[in-house]
């Protein structure tokens, strides 16, 4: 597999964010405060202080659906 143009951590935290949408989904007893934290990766560093564009958080996603299925 190709290395990914995006860090790994933002990789790793994009497929930990598909797992949290679909845990909000179907909450567990005790709330979903733990899941909503794991959604918030548009404040990573990569992105810079202006955020991510809409095609690099597409280019992202794709990257993440990809590591997913490997």
């Amino acid at each position: 597999m190709a290395t990914p143009p995006f860090p790994r951590d933002l990789a790793t935290a994009q497929v930990a964010w598909y797992d949290a949408y679909r845990q909000l989904t179907d909450p567990a007893p005790g709330g979903t405060a733990a899941a909503r934290r794991r959604l918030l990766i548009a404040a990573h560093p990569y992105w810079g202080p202006e955020g991510p564009s809409p095609a690099a958080r597409m280019a992202l996603r794709e990257c993440a659906r990809r590591e997913r299925r490997s």
